[in-house]
């Protein structure tokens, strides 16, 4: 005799997706329907397709699909009618662009930013070398001894890491650089939102070791007014940090570990 299937209760094939996968299908949802919905392949007023229309379209759980859906809530993209379904929102005519806490909850999502952030800040490197004053360089200067003296006292140094990015910003002339990676705060800093570093701190210090490197050699180019050098080297400092985000998340998937 067969049960009915109580659509409340996971079913074994929910309960088995690792949270590692399940993360990025989130993702991959949260995509494919807002794509969906800019497009106006969905309309405003029209109800998005059910859960389980959902599940069945991207082959993934329903927990996976009710996240997705809450992204699409946070993105004020959908609104859910308690009984009645969810729908699709008018676009604000003030909606401005936005990154929010929900836009970096996964190694995926701190990555994509970092790509957006590559685009920008290998062309304010370039400018910087270009149009930078002593007074700039100075100041950049500075960021790179407070990093140094961060690391000295066993200190993650991101309030250095930070004014370093919005140092080369400023000395780019360019206002909207500056009130860009302001905008982004220290949430573009990889480590405040992943893991990076080890947690032992002689790998910890080796990792900021790096990064201060890399530093050095971006104000190096911008002080010998260098802008191919400045460029190169700030694309390949942000490359590095997408390379090392993946290296754990690699790891991470073998040892089950949450990046939270």
């Amino acid at each position: 005799m067969s049960r009915s299937k109580n659509p409340n209760v996971p079913s074994s094939k929910e309960a088995t997706v690792p949270v590692r996968r399940a993360r990025g299908l989130v993702t991959e949802v949260v995509t494919r329907l807002s794509s969906d919905i800019k497009k106006r392949t969905i309309k405003s007023g029209e109800k998005l397709p059910t859960e389980i229309e959902i599940m069945a379209r991207f082959d993934v759980s329903r927990t996976v699909v009710r996240e997705a859906i809450s992204r699409l809530q946070a993105s004020e993209l959908v609104e859910t009618r308690h009984g009645i379904g969810t729908f699709v929102l008018e676009p604000s005519a003030t909606s401005n662009f936005r990154i929010t806490d929900q836009d970096l909850a996964t190694v995926d999502d701190v990555i994509a930013v970092l790509e957006l952030r590559i685009s920008l800040e290998t062309e304010a490197a370039g400018l910087a070398a270009k149009r930078r004053s002593e007074s700039h360089l100075a100041a950049i200067a500075a960021t790179l001894d407070s990093f140094a003296q961060a690391m000295a006292e066993g200190a993650d140094a991101v309030p250095s890491d930070f004014q370093f990015h919005m140092g080369v910003a400023h000395a780019t002339g360019n206002p909207h650089f500056a009130d860009f990676m302001t905008y982004l705060g220290t949430m573009l800093i990889p480590r405040t939102r992943i893991n990076t570093a080890s947690q032992t701190p002689g790998n910890r210090r080796a990792y900021l070791k790096r990064v201060l490197a890399e530093h050095q050699s971006i104000h190096k180019a911008i002080r010998e007014q260098n802008p191919r050098a400045a460029s190169t080297a700030m694309h390949a400092h942000l490359s590095n940090s997408i390379e090392r985000l993946r290296r754990v998340k690699i790891q991470t998937q073998y040892e089950g570990v949450d990046l939270g």
